[in-house]
């Protein structure tokens, strides 16, 4: 089964796709955070097949949630009454900092973040 991964943020989201096998994730877009964000999300499950959705939990330090996880909750509520699919949070503490560690910043700097979300929630199912 193939997964999606979202690195959500207030400007731009950042998206991974899993192989087929859903055992490795990979980068594939960053997209802007707009009006246009779920139809382009599900446009992507729907082309590539995906399964399961992981999106990053944000959490602050303290373990608690900030001010963008009441946008990631809705989106979640949201694909969920659309697809119908699966949707799992992932801690995301760090995942921008190590992605920015492993390749600096760039254009996929999210979808990098995305992958290191991807990979972590895979990593804890098999």
């Amino acid at each position: 089964m193939r997964y999606l991964g979202i690195d959500f943020g207030s400007k731009n989201v950042g998206l991974a796709l899993s192989d087929e096998s859903g055992s490795m994730a990979f980068p594939h877009s960053v997209v802007p955070h707009d009006a246009n964000l779920l139809k382009t999300v599900c446009d992507l499950i729907t082309a590539e097949q995906v399964g399961e959705v992981v999106i990053g939990h944000s959490l602050g330090i303290d373990g608690v949630p900030n001010k963008i996880q009441t946008a990631i909750e809705a989106f979640m509520t949201d694909l969920t009454l659309q697809l119908g699919i699966p949707v799992h949070l992932e801690n995301e503490v760090y995942s921008t900092q190590e992605a920015l560690r492993i390749q600096g910043r760039n254009d996929q700097t999210d979808a990098a973040a995305a992958t290191i979300i991807l990979n972590s929630y895979l990593g804890k199912q098999t």
